[in-house]
């Protein structure tokens, strides 16, 4: 039998830095187990939409530990794509 998973759009709160250029740095995402997580790296920046969950803003695909996953800063909010069951 095959599960189909669905993705809904899930704001998350981020730690970031504005740089004097005017760059937005994301450096941490807290999640509701009021866990944080460290940004490692940040692979790739550029405007998009959200073709899963819908919205569209600045996509940053980030690497957190050995994940790559991709975060959305919707002016003024930041939100993932959360896989849902």
């Amino acid at each position: 039998m095959e599960t189909t998973s669905k993705v809904k759009k899930r704001y998350v709160q981020v730690m970031t830095l504005v740089k004097e250029d005017g760059f937005v740095k994301p450096l941490l995402v807290y999640w509701d187990d009021h866990k944080k997580y460290m940004i490692d790296q940040i692979l790739d920046v550029r405007p998009a939409a959200s073709r899963k969950a819908g919205g569209q803003g600045i996509r940053y695909l980030v690497r957190i530990g050995h994940t790559e996953t991709v975060l959305y800063f919707e002016s003024p909010r930041w939100f993932v794509e959360e896989k849902i069951q």
